[in-house]
C-alpha cells in the first residue's frame, strides 16, 4: 500500500484512522455521507478553481487520465522543465502525492498545495497576525519533498501553501515546530511516516479514543462503542490519547474503573525520583481524573465545588453565534433574552454573502447590547468561540465598535461564560462537557433530529443557494434551542449553588 498524503493527515487527525481504515470491522463503518464534509469537500475544489483560474502564467495541465499516465506525464513535463505543472503524479518506491501545483524555481521544482483554509496557524488575538505552519500542512508538503529529493528534482526542503485569502506561504521544512520544541518539520515528517508505515503494514496497532475530532469520522460510532465496552480512559472529560496511553505504559491502568484503584500520594512520589514517569502528568490532573471517574462509575449527579457569584439583573441574555469559518463570516447572532415578565428570542441574521450584509447584522446586534440598561443585564455564553470571533469582527469591522468596548464587554462581570465554569468548579456523569451533552442530560431536547453547527454551517449555505425560508427557519430554530440549553445549564448552576449553601449553613 502506498504512503499518501491524505494518509499522513488522517494520522494526524487521529492516531488510530490508519490502521481502522484498513483492518476496522467494515460492517461497523459509516458509509452515510456527511453534508457538511460534502460541503468542506465542495468549497475546497471551488478554491482550487479560483485559484487555477487566476494563474496568469501557462501550466501544464494534468488533471486527466489513470495514475499511471499522469505519473509518465509527470515525469516527462519535470524532465523537459515545465515552468507549472498542475495536478502532476510524483512517486518514488511506496511514497505517492499529487502535489496540487509544481513550479520550477532556480532548477528546482517545489510542491504547492491550494487550501481553503488558512495557510498558516495561531492567530494572534492583539495583533490579528498569523503565525506559525500547521502541522498537517507541512507534513504533506515533507511528502512531496521528499519524492522530489529521491526523484533528484529538488535539493531543498521546502514547499507552499495557498490559502484561503490566495496567498503563497512559504513552509520552511527545516525550520524548528516551536520556540521550545527544536524537532523540524521535516524530522516530525519522518517520524509520522514511519509509525504510519508500520500501521498500514499491521505490525503495530493503536486503540480508539475518544476526542472532539470524531464527531465527523466515518468510525465514529465504532470507536465509541469500543471504548465503552473497554472502559477506555478516554472516557472521561479532558483525558485525551497522550494522557490514557501514559497511565497505560507507565502504570498498567487503561480503563475508568482501574483508576479508581490508584494512590496518588505513591504515584507522585515515585514521579519525585524517577526521570520520565507519568511525564506531563502532575498530582492535580490525578486528583481531577480520579474524581471524574468516580462520579462517571457511580453515575452520581453533578457535584458543585465552590460557590458562584451570578449576578441578579433584570434582563438574562443567552447568547450563541453561527459562523462559517470556511469563508470566514459570521451570520447569525441569536439571543434568548428572559425577565421576569417574559421570554423572547433575538436574531440578527446575514442573509447574503457579504461583507454588507455580515456588518449590518454585527451593527444590530451592538446596538441592541448598547440600549440595555447599565449594570442591569447579563449576558451568558458557552465556550470562548464567542469572544474569539467578536474580536475578529472588530477588525473586519472597526467602525461598528472598537477593540476596546468588546475587551470590556467581555471583561464585564456580568458577562459570563459557563464553561470557564462547568469546566473549573463542577463535574458531570458524563464524558463530554460540551453543551448539548450536559443539556441532553439535564433533560432538554433540540427540535432538530440531528442538530450541530457543522450542519448550521450546511444549511446556511444551501439557503444562499435557494434563499428558501424554511431552510433560514430551521437554522434559527436550531440557534434558538442552543441559547435556552444554554439558559437550561444556568439554571441548573442556580440550583446547584443554592443546594451548595444550603449545605454551608
Amino acid at each position: 500500500m502506498k504512503i499518501t498524503p491524505s494518509l499522513l493527515f488522517n494520522y494526524i487527525q487521529c492516531p488510530h484512522k490508519p490502521w481502522r481504515d484498513i483492518y476496522g470491522p467494515k460492517n461497523e463503518e459509516s458509509i452515510e455521507s456527511n453534508p457538511f464534509l460534502q460541503l468542506l469537500w465542495e468549497k475546497g475544489v471551488q478554491h482550487e478553481k479560483d485559484v487555477i483560474s487566476s494563474f496568469t502564467e501557462s501550466f501544464e495541465d494534468l488533471h486527466e487520465g489513470t495514475i499511471e499516465e499522469r505519473l509518465i506525464r509527470t515525469r516527462k513535463a519535470m524532465d523537459s522543465g515545465k515552468k507549472f505543472i498542475y495536478q502532476g503524479v510524483i512517486q518514488y518506491a511506496n511514497l505517492l502525492g499529487i502535489p496540487d501545483l509544481l513550479t520550477l524555481e532556480d532548477g528546482c521544482y517545489y510542491p504547492i498545495d491550494i487550501k481553503s483554509g488558512a495557510g498558516l496557524d495561531g492567530i494572534d488575538e492583539e495583533s490579528g497576525e498569523e503565525g506559525k505552519p500547521k502541522k498537517h500542512y507541512a507534513v504533506q508538503l515533507s511528502l512531496y519533498v521528499d519524492i522530489l529529493i529521491k526523484m533528484g528534482f529538488t535539493s531543498q526542503r521546502k514547499g507552499f501553501i495557498i490559502g484561503a485569502d490566495k496567498t503563497k506561504v512559504e513552509y520552511n521544512l527545516d525550520a524548528p515546530m516551536a520556540a521550545k520544541n527544536p524537532e523540524t518539520y521535516w524530522n516530525f515528517y519522518h517520524n509520522v511516516r514511519k509509525i504510519v508505515s508500520k500501521l498500514i503494514k499491521n505490525e503495530t496497532r493503536n486503540s480508539p479514543a475518544l476526542s472532539g475530532a470524531c464527531k465527523l469520522c466515518n468510525w465514529h460510532e465504532s470507536c465509541k462503542n469500543w471504548c465503552t465496552k473497554n472502559d477506555d480512559l478516554t472516557q472521561l472529560f479532558n483525558i485525551g490519547r497522550k494522557v490514557r496511553d501514559t497511565l497505560n505504559n507507565d502504570v498498567d491502568v487503561s480503563t475508568v474503573k482501574g483508576l479508581l484503584s490508584l494512590s496518588i500520594g505513591d504515584l507522585m512520589n515515585q514521579k519525585e525520583g524517577s526521570r520520565g514517569f507519568l511525564t506531563g502528568i502532575g498530582e492535580a490532573t490525578l486528583k481531577t481524573a480520579k474524581r471524574r471517574a468516580n462520579i462517571l462509575t457511580q453515575n452520581s449527579p453533578p457535584v458543585l465545588y465552590s460557590s458562584l457569584n451570578l449576578p441578579e439583573v433584570k434582563y438574562e441574555i443567552y447568547l450563541d453565534l453561527e459562523d462559517d469559518p470556511t469563508q470566514n463570516f459570521t451570520y447569525l447572532h441569536g439571543l434568548y433574552v428572559r425577565t421576569k415578565e417574559r421570554k423572547e428570542f433575538k436574531y440578527f441574521v446575514a442573509k447574503e454573502f457579504s461583507d454588507k450584509a455580515e456588518k449590518e447584522a454585527w451593527a444590530k446586534f451592538w446596538a441592541y447590547i448598547k440600549s440595555l440598561p447599565e449594570n442591569n443585564y447579563a449576558v451568558y455564553y458557552y465556550s470562548a468561540h464567542e469572544k474569539t470571533t467578536y474580536k475578529k469582527l472588530q477588525r473586519k469591522f472597526p467602525d461598528v465598535v472598537t477593540m476596546a468596548e468588546v475587551e470590556s464587554f467581555f471583561t464585564n462581570k456580568n458577562v459570563i461564560d459557563l464553561y470557564q465554569l462547568v469546566s473549573k468548579y463542577t463535574d458531570w456523569p458524563l464524558g463530554s462537557y460540551g453543551i448539548k451533552s450536559i443539556a441532553t442530560y439535564l433533560g432538554f431536547k433540540w427540535r432538530d433530529e440531528s442538530p450541530s453547527g457543522a450542519l448550521s454551517i450546511q444549511w446556511f449555505n444551501e439557503y444562499l443557494k435557494t434563499k428558501h425560508e424554511s431552510i433560514l427557519n430551521r437554522i434559527l430554530d436550531y440557534n434558538e434551542d442552543d441559547c435556552i440549553a444554554t439558559m437550561v445549564l444556568k439554571d441548573k448552576l442556580v440550583e446547584m449553588n443554592q443546594q451548595l449553601f444550603s449545605l454551608k449553613i
